[in-house]
């Protein structure tokens, strides 16, 4: 893994386990059709000083991961909540691989987004969660996204020193 790839998937372990973030990424993954993967490179973009996105930009990385979302990170998030929901003790090993392997298909379609990142420049914290905030805003629009701010809030007050960035 590239270490922009890493930067990336660390900032986002980081703001994923942030108080109320995970279930508020998962209302907009299952209520408002949204990638979270992508929601989370919008904010790594501009946490990490590496800007604002454009529609167009935005549009190229989301198409570019989407097939593998599709076939892949999609299909794996299907097979294990019907693992889980199918409450067999003897599944549990067998839940516990699935969701190892959706982890791991979303750590690759973070390597493609990280792709996309261009270098980042020095700029102060407020400017960062700005840009943050702005790119997030771009990609789920009216969707709901408090808790996804306020963790970037948080973590623009400690100079965003989680995750790299």
């Amino acid at each position: 893994m590239s270490d922009v790839a890493a930067e990336f998937w660390r900032f986002s372990l980081a703001l994923y386990a942030s108080p109320g973030v995970a279930p508020a990424c998962i209302v907009l993954q299952d209520a408002h059709n949204k990638d979270v993967n992508v929601a989370l490179y919008c904010c790594w973009l501009g946490a990490s000083g590496r800007g604002r996105l454009t529609q167009g930009a935005l549009d190229a990385a989301d198409r570019t991961v989407a097939p593998w979302r599709e076939r892949v990170v999609e299909r794996l998030r299907e097979a294990r909540r019907a693992i889980k929901t199918a409450a067999l003790p003897e599944a549990e090993g067998l839940y516990t691989k699935a969701k190892a392997a959706e982890l791991e298909a979303e750590r690759l379609l973070q390597l493609r987004l990280a792709g996309f990142a261009p270098e980042p420049t020095p700029r102060p914290a407020p400017e960062r969660l700005a840009d943050a905030l702005a790119n997030l805003t771009l990609y789920l629009g009216d969707a709901p996204a408090a808790p996804l701010h306020a963790a970037l809030q948080r973590m623009a007050e400690g100079n965003f020193a989680s995750g790299g960035a």
